[in-house]
C-alpha cells in the first residue's frame, strides 16, 4: 500500500492539472505574470511527484514536456475560449527542469545522510 501512494499522488496531480489547463476560459482568472508562475509550480510538482513515483527521469522529462506542449495546443484548438502560449510552455519546461533538479538534490542529500 505504501508504494502505491506516490503513484496515486502523481496520477491525481496529472488529472488536476489537466482539468485546470482545459477549463473553459470564462472560468479561469485572467493571464498575467502569475500565470507563468502557476505553470512553473504545477510542472515542478508533477516532476517531483513523478520521480517519487519511480518514473525514470528521462521518460518523465520527455513525457512532461510533451504533456506541456499538448495542453498548449489543446488550449489553442479546442472551443474552450483559451489560447496556447509559448510563455506558458517555457514556464512548464522550466518547472520540469527545476522539479527534476530538486528531486536529484533530495536524493543526494538523503544518500549522504544514509536515509535512502
Amino acid at each position: 500500500m505504501r508504494e502505491q501512494l506516490p503513484r496515486t499522488v502523481f496520477a491525481l496531480l496529472l488529472g488536476i492539472s489537466l482539468a485546470m489547463f482545459l477549463t473553459p476560459g470564462e472560468d479561469v482568472p485572467k493571464s498575467g505574470p502569475d500565470d507563468q508562475v502557476m505553470h512553473l509550480v504545477i510542472f515542478m510538482a508533477l516532476a517531483v511527484a513523478g520521480r517519487w513515483a519511480g518514473v525514470p527521469w528521462v521518460a518523465l522529462a520527455v513525457g512532461l514536456v510533451l504533456y506541456a506542449g499538448l495542453t498548449e495546443v489543446l488550449q489553442a484548438v479546442l472551443p474552450i475560449d483559451r489560447h496556447g502560449d509559448v510563455r506558458d510552455f517555457a514556464a512548464d519546461v522550466t518547472g520540469v527542469a527545476l522539479g527534476l533538479f530538486l528531486s536529484w538534490v533530495a536524493l543526494r542529500v538523503g544518500r549522504a545522510r544514509g536515509s535512502v
